[in-house]
């Protein structure tokens, strides 16, 4: 598959207090990978190599959270229009696992060893799961539906709207 190159304006996500900073990337752009869903790409900002899982925001296109270590070589910040050029790869990362399903799965070893026999990009799929939920009492609950759903034979989740995850409130990504 072709590069994608296109241009793009940093921005924060809607919540006011988050020190994140995000990429949508253009619908024109988004249209020329292979899925409306999860793509691992790997590519440049302002000529710096990353590699980043894009989410789908439900609109058409994707998104990216930009790490603060890239945020930093490539010396940008909100508002600054960037210049990205990105090709998918099957590679996947392994994703940053929060500290309440770490805890539950070393609670578990069943879990664990199930969570450990799926995919990198199975494991995306089940940290989408966890964050597209909207309240907290949910989102609390999650990790131990996790394991319960693993133990049941579940290895991938399914019928939730892969769009409604907000960016990660991990401190890895800050």
């Amino acid at each position: 598959m072709p590069k994608v190159r296109f241009k793009a304006t940093v921005q924060k996500p809607d919540t006011a207090i988050s020190p994140l900073q995000l990429v949508i990337l253009p619908k024109d752009a988004s249209a020329k990978l292979p899925s409306r869903g999860m793509v691992n790409v790997e590519g440049a900002l302002n000529d710096i190599r990353f590699q980043v899982v894009l989410q789908p925001d439900g609109q058409g296109s994707h998104w990216f959270v930009i790490s603060k270590a890239l945020r930093q070589a490539s010396n940008i910040d909100v508002g600054d229009v960037i210049t990205l050029e990105i090709e998918p790869t099957k590679h996947w990362p392994e994703p940053v696992v929060p500290k309440d399903l770490k805890d539950a799965l070393a609670a578990d070893q069943q879990a664990q060893a199930l969570w450990l026999g799926i995919t990198p990009m199975a494991r995306w799929d089940w940290l989408n799961w966890m964050g597209s939920v909207k309240l907290p009492k949910t989102l609390r609950e999650r990790p131990e539906k996790l394991c319960s759903m693993l133990k049941a034979g579940k290895r991938r989740p399914c019928c939730f709207n892969r769009a409604l995850r907000m960016p990660p409130k991990t401190a890895e990504l800050l």
